[in-house]
C-alpha cells in the first residue's frame, strides 16, 4: 500500500511543499525514513510507533518506508510526525484515503498529543500558493496561520481529533483568527527633560527610517531617548506584519496562540554579541538580531564596544536590506529592513568636550576609540547627533515643556503620507531606501539649496554615499515641513547631522 500526503518545510522564512510518501510492504519489520531527514525526523519512528500503540490503533508488523520529497532538500524538525502517522494509518486501511487538498504538520508526543512547531505562518502561505484548502496544525499555531485568507486552518491538540475527522466525519471547526492587540504601553518622550535637538533628530530618523547615532557623555539620556523611539514610529502595514511574524515564527519566538506581531520590533543586543548571533547562523542558519529587528529598530548601546567583525558585518545588510547566511549545506536570505540606532560616548572616559567634566583620555586612546568605528560603517549612518549633558534647570523646572510622543507621531505620519504618495508605482517604502537612480527625481532642490550642498561636499570632502545620505535626510526634513522642494534651510539642517565626517 502507498500513501501520499502533503506537508511543509521552511527554507529561510519561506515555506515549501513536502510530499510525505509512505509505503508498507512485506518482509521483516523495519521503519526507514529517507529524503535528507535530520536526526529529529529520524526519531519520528519512535514517536509515531508509540502514538499509534497508545491510542489503540493497529501498528503493522511489516516493512515501512517513508520518503520526504523533494529528496534533494535537507529537512529538519519534528513537523512530519503527524503526516507520517496518518500515512501509516491510511496504508493500513485504518482511515479512508485522504483528500489531496489536505495538508498536515505537527510534532507528536508519545501519547498522541500534538505539540507546537515553528514556521506555521510560512506554511499557511505556502498552502494557499499551492491550492491546498485545508491544513491541520497544532492548536497553539492555529491563530498565526489563520490570518491567511482562502484556507481552512484546523487547530488540533490530539491526533485522535484528526483521525476522527477523517474516519467518522466528526465535526472539527476551522479556526477563526483572533487579533491579539499588543497592549504594551510605549515609553513617552514627555518624560525626557530637555534634549530638544536629539528629539528633533529622532523625529527625522523615524519619519524617513534613517540610521542614527547618538553621541554624548554618560547620563545624558542617550538610551532613554532611543528606547522611546518606538512610540513615534508609524504602525506596521499588513505586509510588514506578516513578514515580521514569519521571521519570529521561524525562530520559535512567537508566544503560544499568538497572532500577527502588530508593533515594530525593538532589539537591543548586548555589546558582547557574536557576529553569528547578530547576523544569523548556527547549524540551520537561523535569523539573527538584524533580521529579528526587520521593519523595526536595532539599538546598539555602547556602539564602539561591539566586536569589530560584528560591526563590519552590518555594512552589507544596511546597504542591501537583506542578510545572506551561507552554510556548507544551505544558504538562506533573510530580510533586514532595519533602522539602526547607535549610542556611544565621545571618548573612552565619556567626557570629551563636556562642559562639566574634564576628559582624561590621551591622544592615543582617542585615536584607538575612533578607529573602532570604521569609515565605511559610519558612512552608512544618515544622522549623527551630539547629546549634551542635561542642565539642572531642565530637571527641576516643573513647568518645563516636553512634547508628548503622540504629537510627534502626528508629524511623522504626515511625512510618511507624503512619501507614500511620492513612491506610488515604485518598490520604495521610505526616503532612506531611495535608490541612486531615482535620487535626483525624488529629491528635487532649489538652486540655493544645491549651492549649499556643493560647498559642503567640497569643504568636508564627502563621499558619494554621504552626498546621497544628505539629500535623503533633507528630503525627509522637507516632508516634515510639507514642502515639495528641498529648501536651503532643510539642506543646512541635513548637513549638520554629518558632523562625524569632519572627524573620521
Amino acid at each position: 500500500m502507498l500513501s501520499k500526503l502533503h506537508s511543509f518545510g521552511v527554507s529561510g522564512i519561506d515555506g515549501y511543499l513536502v510530499t510525505v510518501e509512505t509505503h508498507i510492504s512485506g518482509g521483516l519489520p523495519a521503519f526507514d525514513i529517507v529524503g535528507l531527514a535530520d536526526s529529529a525526523i529520524k526519531e519520528s519512528r519512535e514517536r509515531v510507533r508509540s502514538a499509534i500503540k497508545n491510542n489503540n490503533y493497529s501498528y503493522p508488523s511489516s516493512r515501512i518506508t517513508v520518503n520526504l520529497a523533494p529528496a534533494d532538500i535537507k529537512k529538519s524538525g519534528a513537523v512530519y510526525d503527524m503526516p507520517i502517522m496518518l500515512g501509516i494509518l491510511e496504508c493500513s486501511n485504518a482511515i479512508p484515503k485522504i483528500n489531496d487538498n489536505f495538508a498536515f504538520a505537527g510534532e507528536l508526543s508519545l501519547d498522541g498529543h500534538v505539540r507546537g512547531i515553528n514556521g506555521a505562518l510560512s506554511m499557511a502561505i505556502c498552502a494557499k500558493e499551492n491550492g491546498i484548502t485545508h491544513i491541520f496544525l497544532p492548536l497553539e499555531n492555529a491563530n498565526e496561520a489563520s490570518v491567511i485568507d482562502g484556507i481552512q486552518v484546523y487547530g488540533v491538540s490530539h491526533i485522535s481529533q484528526v483521525v476522527s475527522y477523517l474516519k467518522d466525519n466528526t465535526t472539527l471547526s476551522a479556526h477563526k483568527y483572533i487579533s491579539n492587540e499588543n497592549l504594551d504601553k510605549f515609553l513617552d518622550y514627555k518624560d525626557v527633560k530637555g534634549q530638544e535637538e536629539a528629539k528633533r533628530a529622532l523625529e527625522i530618523a523615524a519619519s524617513g527610517l534613517h540610521n542614527i547615532v547618538l553621541c554624548g557623555p554618560p547620563g545624558s539620556g542617550k538610551s532613554m531617548l532611543a528606547k522611546r523611539l518606538p512610540s513615534i514610529m508609524p504602525p506596521l502595514s499588513l505586509s510588514e506584519a506578516i513578514e515580521t511574524t514569519k521571521i519570529y515564527s521561524m525562530a520559535g519566538l512567537l508566544e503560544k496562540n499568538s497572532g500577527l506581531i502588530n508593533q515594530r520590533p525593538f532589539r537591543s543586543p548586548h555589546h558582547s554579541v557574536s557576529t553569528a548571533a547578530l547576523t544569523g547562523g548556527g547549524p540551520w542558519a537561523k535569523p539573527g538580531e538584524i533580521s529579528l529587528a526587520n521593519n523595526g529598530i536595532l539599538f546598539l548601546d555602547e556602539f564602539p564596544e561591539f566586536h569589530r567583525d560584528a560591526l563590519e558585518a552590518l555594512r552589507a545588510p544596511l546597504e542591501d536590506n537583506k542578510v545572506v547566511v551561507a552554510r556548507a549545506n544551505q544558504t538562506h536570505t533573510y530580510p533586514s529592513n532595519i533602522m539602526l540606532v547607535g549610542a556611544m560616548n565621545p571618548c573612552p572616559c565619556g567626557y570629551l568636550n563636556d562642559d562639566f567634566h574634564h576628559c582624561t583620555c590621551t591622544a592615543r586612546q582617542l585615536d584607538s576609540y575612533k578607529s573602532k568605528l570604521s569609515g565605511p560603517l559610519m558612512d552608512r549612518i544618515d544622522i549623527y547627533v551630539n547629546v549634551s549633558s542635561v542642565k539642572y534647570e531642565d530637571l527641576v523646572e516643573e513647568e518645563s515643556f516636553s512634547e508628548t510622543s503622540s504629537s510627534i507621531l502626528e508629524r511623522v505620519m504626515v511625512a510618511r503620507e507624503m512619501q507614500k504618495e511620492r513612491f506610488k508605482g515604485y518598490n520604495i517604502t521610505s526616503n532612506s531606501s531611495i535608490p541612486p537612480a531615482q535620487i535626483r527625481e525624488m529629491c528635487k532642490t532649489t538652486k540655493s539649496a544645491e549651492n549649499v550642498l556643493k560647498k559642503a561636499f567640497n569643504n568636508l570632502g564627502l563621499s558619494a554615499r554621504s552626498y546621497d545620505k544628505i539629500l535623503k535626510v533633507a528630503r525627509t526634513i522637507a516632508d516634515l515641513e510639507q514642502s515639495k522642494l528641498i529648501e536651503e534651510i532643510h539642506m543646512f539642517e541635513a548637513i549638520q547631522y554629518r558632523n562625524f565626517d569632519r572627524n573620521l
